[in-house]
């Protein structure tokens, strides 16, 4: 197990005693915390190190935008515009940083496909059909609009 882990334990646990001579109640509350601060650091252990690469057109349709919104540097980036024919290479791309592609002319709609590694080697890829035609969706709108939702 991992230091934080070992530590978080051995204090919930002892805390989760202490309270079990004052009332069962409270100990009880303690180990839901407890267990629950386990599965955060589990959680963040398994997503440490993954580099998620977005991938969107610029809005003169001009350029293809990857940006790095994982928590991880992503190296040997190589991506292909499908019906253009066109590879690029990046060498690498640090969290929260965009890199911007132009494209020789602009484009009404294109599939990229990219593959890269994170810093400890493992592989991922991605692909994207991106169009300049289409409104990119609205991650906030409900399912069931309800109370007349904005149009």
């Amino acid at each position: 197990m991992e230091k934080n882990v070992t530590i978080v334990l051995i204090v919930g646990l002892i805390i989760t005693l202490i309270l079990a001579f004052i009332n069962i109640y409270l100990a009880g509350i303690a180990v839901i915390i407890l267990v629950t601060l386990l599965m955060s650091l589990m959680i963040m252990h398994d997503t440490a190190g993954h580099p998620d690469i977005a991938i969107h057109l610029s809005e003169d349709a001009k350029a293809v935008i990857l940006t790095n919104k994982g928590n991880a540097r992503a190296e040997t980036i190589h991506g292909a515009v499908v019906p253009l024919n066109i590879e690029f290479d990046i060498p690498s791309l640090d969290e929260e940083v965009s890199y911007e592609y132009s494209l020789p002319s602009m484009v009404e709609e294109i599939k990229v496909a990219i593959t890269y590694k994170n810093e400890k080697g493992n592989q991922f890829s991605k692909s994207s059909m991106l169009s300049s035609l289409e409104e990119e969706p609205d991650l906030l709108k409900p399912v069931i609009p309800v109370f007349k939702w904005k149009k």
